[in-house]
């Protein structure tokens, strides 16, 4: 691990898809050489690899250094708290703050688990947040959309290793457009918010990511918008809609001033909306 440090420090790598040092990212592939869990004490870097697993760790961060791909797509695998996630190309790598938000059944916007029967997660991509709205509400079914079906394919594989077939249903989609009719308690949405500007500065490790669900257009708000304006056509009535927007909340404000949201705290940065439908235009 020491050796892994030392050198991602010396490459310059840029972090963020699950740690945010050379050292945790060091750790990572570490462990993920040796074949053992995130949970693994400390104490255990402290002993002497052999040198099949040295070799094992050592390809590791030679394909990092050299890819500068994030470690995600290098060991096919990410991490949302406790739930190992299938991730490839096909899909950005999950890190979205609404799943701190679920892992507390969305309390206090959600008094009950069972209030909530019909769910959807709006631009799913590897369906990690479909999984764990499933988790979260065991009475929901849940929709997960997404325009890309190359991303739906890798939903699928989580959705599959979860179990979840009967009660997550995956749906072709550019935003609302295949789901005239539906009528959901509750809408979670981690759309393309990264403004023009910040994209032409992207490290490489992120530029490995799908375009498609990283760019939001001139102020990152191309299709925050459209979700705010059409999501209270989607929602039954007192549903809600939380939506993740980077670091875009005075955006959002200034482009929707007659609209109260509500920013929950969450750990890490990043802002998240919270709104209700009858709060929502139209």
């Amino acid at each position: 691990m020491q050796e892994g440090t030392r050198r991602f420090r010396a490459a310059r790598l840029a972090y963020g898809h699950g740690t945010l040092n050379p050292r945790d990212e060091a750790a990572y592939l570490t462990l993920h050489a040796l074949k053992l869990p995130l949970d693994t004490p400390a104490r255990a870097f402290a002993r002497t690899v052999n040198g099949r697993e040295a070799q094992r760790a050592r390809i590791l961060f030679n394909r990092r250094i050299r890819s500068r791909k994030p470690s995600a797509y290098l060991t096919k695998e990410a991490w949302l708290g406790d739930l190992r996630f299938f991730v490839d190309e096909r899909v950005i790598v999950p890190r979205s703050h609404i799943a701190d938000l679920l892992r507390e059944n969305l309390a206090p916007w959600i008094s009950a688990r069972d209030n909530v029967s019909a769910a959807l997660d709006l631009c799913t991509g590897s369906g990690c947040l479909a999984v764990l709205l499933a988790r979260s509400f065991p009475r929901a079914r849940v929709d997960a959309a997404d325009v890309s079906l190359a991303a739906l394919a890798v939903a699928r594989i989580n959705v599959r290793q979860y179990r979840l077939g009967k009660r997550i249903r995956l749906v072709g989609s550019d935003l609302f457009s295949a789901l005239s009719g539906k009528r959901y308690d509750l809408i979670v949405c981690n759309p393309p918010y990264v403004t023009a500007a910040a994209m032409k500065r992207l490290p490489r490790e992120h530029r490995h990511e799908p375009r498609m669900a990283l760019a939001g257009g001139p102020d990152g708000l191309d299709l925050v918008r459209t979700i705010l304006q059409r999501a209270a056509g989607h929602l039954h009535p007192g549903g809600l809609l939380v939506m993740e927007v980077g670091s875009g909340r005075l955006r959002v404000e200034h482009a929707f001033p007659r609209i109260e949201f509500t920013w929950p705290d969450v750990p890490g940065g990043g802002d998240v909306l919270v709104v209700r439908r009858e709060q929502l235009p139209g």
